[in-house]
């Protein structure tokens, strides 16, 4: 079957992969400034004593997505499983 002509556009205009968002910078940094504003650090620790859920939600949203071992590789470890036989339910 011979190949067809039609050759796929190139893409115009957009960003580059990897260019951060500049509204979302820009959001950040308003939201950062606003926690300076209202004490930092010690905002922070009176609201999470006085809204845990909301306080846990936003450590949530700073945690790495993925975790991985040194060097980026994978999280190597050992494990033992020790089984007590007597203690297992009879069939």
């Amino acid at each position: 079957m011979p190949k067809s002509a039609y050759k796929r556009p190139q893409p115009k205009g957009g960003s580059r992969k990897g260019v951060p968002n500049k509204v979302t910078k820009a959001l950040k940094d308003m939201i950062l400034g606003a926690l300076d504003d209202a004490g930092g650090q010690g905002y922070l620790t009176e609201q999470a004593k006085k809204n845990p859920g909301a306080f846990l939600a936003l450590v949530a949203k700073v945690l790495p997505k993925e975790l991985t071992g040194p060097g980026g590789g994978p999280i190597e470890g050992k494990f033992t499983v020790s089984v007590a036989w007597e203690d297992a339910p009879k069939r």
